[in-house]
């Protein structure tokens, strides 16, 4: 990495270098006077290698400069590699065993304060709208600089497993029409065709469809993608997907090509690959076992069935349940009896927030003795097959809940989760994958409808095609989700390739066929040219990249990332516009946004 100002980098150095002389560049990062004698690390994007400068060794204009250099300061350094004494050895630092004597040192610029200290420990003390607004600072620091290259790294390995797989990379529009079918798009109104709108495209679904009808059989992209919705850890207005679609295939083809690129990224990202191939549940027993279609695996704490040991209780909240229709599910919280009264309120509130009635839950005392109000109503055979159904032992908490099968798992899911992290056993440095497959293609939405699961796009499996229209419910989709400790990486589904079946499945949704054609009568017209059977996945890159990293949020993982509303606080984005620019779009902007 030598230039015409520098001849290695800060990290570079090693004692084998001893002897040699140098010209270094970079930021003061400390600067110590230790008795007349200036020591100065000096960092760039590599490392830090230490700087001496004696006053009796160097020209005083270079002393009298060196004496004004403060922290971020950018320098050039010329000296010569010494060993540093045993003593002085610092076993943290690749570059611990020399410093560099300088004979010459140029301040290229001086830097203002910083309003930060660009310490990775003193950091995380910082609010993130102070990163946040001074990012360029923020993104000086070690942390950041290693997720930067470690994302460089795990793209480059995508792009390379890919192409050795026969990809083409193919780049496709970021101006597009707007289909809305899921999160609000992002307009950008015409100049050139007044009371028009592109939109930034949610994901390049039908272009990727389109690439498939047109030949290109093998198609990847590092996608940029952009969606107006409500922001949390794992989401940003706009981010990055590593997508994908392939002609001719079935979902083994994706669960193989996946598994093998994960483990590319894996690697790139100086982990071990995960074995291969990587387990798989369908979404029925993903919710079954852990009442989530993402389960976190790096732990047990399955949900088990206890409908059947209460067939005849004598507990009417049970029985009341089971003769409705519902379902009695409980976890073993293991080793939680004495979890503090105020964490068991936290959950109760959670649970009647998921939608049971409250919570019921059974400690065990480390003589074995049950401490809860319902174990009365229990039979001692009742309780011998609790015993064995869910390995009860002394100093278990045990939670129960009793409901609509959707409410009891996605409560006693979330139980689940809570429950793993009181225990300890969840460990942050594990990773668990698993696919999880046969989602429903529809659901049903707030007014009673359907609406599709994933997209309106979707294959239904073979099985189920011709019930389209009589038990649309019972169909199950073609679709797989790829899940990564908890979270949802990406998720795709073969594809509906026959347009008359397209139709259909528009129509069963409720919408018009003058909706429809509207809409994607492009994507209508493509299918009835030839289209093969395809489909394909979108791996969230950004979150990808947190999880390997180990991060709590993808703007670690982001270079200049959005804040909880959607803003760049270092540009201050966004902003107003001049009359002018609106006048030639035709807009002009209300007193006050309209509720809606």
């Amino acid at each position: 990495m030598q230039t015409q100002l520098r001849t290695t980098t800060c990290g570079a150095l090693r004692p084998d270098n001893v002897g040699q002389t140098v010209t270094l560049c970079g930021w003061a990062d400390t600067v110590r006077d230790h008795g007349g004698v200036m020591f100065i690390d000096l960092r760039d994007r590599t490392g830090l290698t230490q700087v001496l400068c004696d006053p009796t060794e160097v020209p005083a204009e270079i002393w009298q400069a060196v004496q004004t250099v403060r922290p971020e300061y950018v320098l050039q350094v010329t000296g010569r590699v010494e060993a540093r004494p045993a003593d002085m050895v610092n076993a943290k630092l690749a570059t611990g065993g020399i410093e560099v004597r300088s004979h010459h040192i140029t301040v290229l610029n001086r830097s203002a304060t910083p309003p930060f200290p660009l310490d990775d420990k003193e950091a995380e003390r910082v609010s993130d709208e102070l990163r946040m607004t001074y990012r360029y600072l923020d993104l000086r620091r070690p942390a950041m600089q290693r997720n930067l290259r470690r994302r460089h790294a795990v793209t480059q390995a995508v792009r390379a497993y890919l192409d050795s797989q026969d990809f083409t990379e193919i780049e496709t529009p970021i101006l597009t029409k707007s289909t809305p079918e899921g999160a609000r798009d992002y307009l950008v109104p015409s100049r050139t065709v007044p009371g028009t709108c592109f939109a930034l495209p949610q994901a390049p679904q039908q272009y990727k469809q389109l690439l498939m009808v047109a030949g290109c059989d093998r198609y990847y992209q590092i996608a940029r993608c952009f969606r107006d919705e409500d922001l949390r850890a794992d989401r940003q207005p706009e981010f990055t997907q590593i997508d994908l679609e392939m002609s001719f295939i079935t979902p083994e083809d994706i669960y193989a090509l996946v598994d093998g690129l994960i483990a590319a990224a894996f690697v790139a990202a100086g982990h071990p690959a995960p074995t291969l191939p990587l387990p798989r549940l369908t979404y029925a027993e993903a919710l079954d076992r852990y009442g989530s279609d993402k389960p976190d695996l790096r732990f047990a704490l399955p949900l088990v069935n206890v409908g059947e040991i209460f067939a005849a209780t004598q507990f009417q909240v049970f029985g009341r349940v089971l003769a409705g229709g519902g379902v009695i599910k409980a976890l073993n919280g293991k080793g939680l009896a004495g979890a503090p009264i105020r964490i068991m309120d936290d959950w109760t509130a959670m649970a009647k927030d998921a939608g049971l009635g409250g919570l019921a839950y059974i400690r065990v005392q480390e003589d074995g003795a049950w401490k809860s109000p319902i174990v009365k109503f229990f039979s001692d055979a009742e309780k011998d097959a609790l015993r064995a159904a869910l390995d009860i032992a002394a100093g278990d908490l045990i939670l129960f809940a009793a409901d609509d099968a959707a409410v009891v798992n996605t409560a006693l899911g979330r139980l689940r989760l809570l429950a793993a992290a009181q225990a300890g056993v969840i460990d942050p440095a594990a990773f668990a994958l698993t696919w999880v497959t046969d989602f429903p293609l529809f659901e049903a939405d707030a007014e009673g409808g359907l609406q599709a699961m994933h997209h309106p796009f979707t294959a239904p499996c073979r099985a189920d095609a011709e019930r389209l229209e009589s038990e649309p419910l019972s169909l199950r989709a073609q679709a797989y989700d790829v899940v990564l400790n908890g979270v949802e990486l990406g998720g795709g589904s073969i594809r509906i390739h026959e347009a008359a079946y397209q139709r259909r499945l528009f129509a069963a949704l409720g919408m018009p066929a003058a909706e429809y054609e509207d809409r994607f009568g492009h994507l209508l017209r493509a299918l009835e040219y030839g289209a093969p059977p395809h489909g394909g996945l979108a791996l969230g890159l950004d979150r990808l990249m947190m999880l390997l990293g180990g991060a709590d949020s993808i703007r670690e993982m982001i270079a200049f990332p959005k804040n909880q509303k959607a803003m760049d606080l270092m540009m201050n984005a966004p902003a107003a516009v001049s009359e002018r620019q609106l006048r030639d779009l035709g807009l002009r902007f209300l007193a006050a946004a309209p509720s809606e």
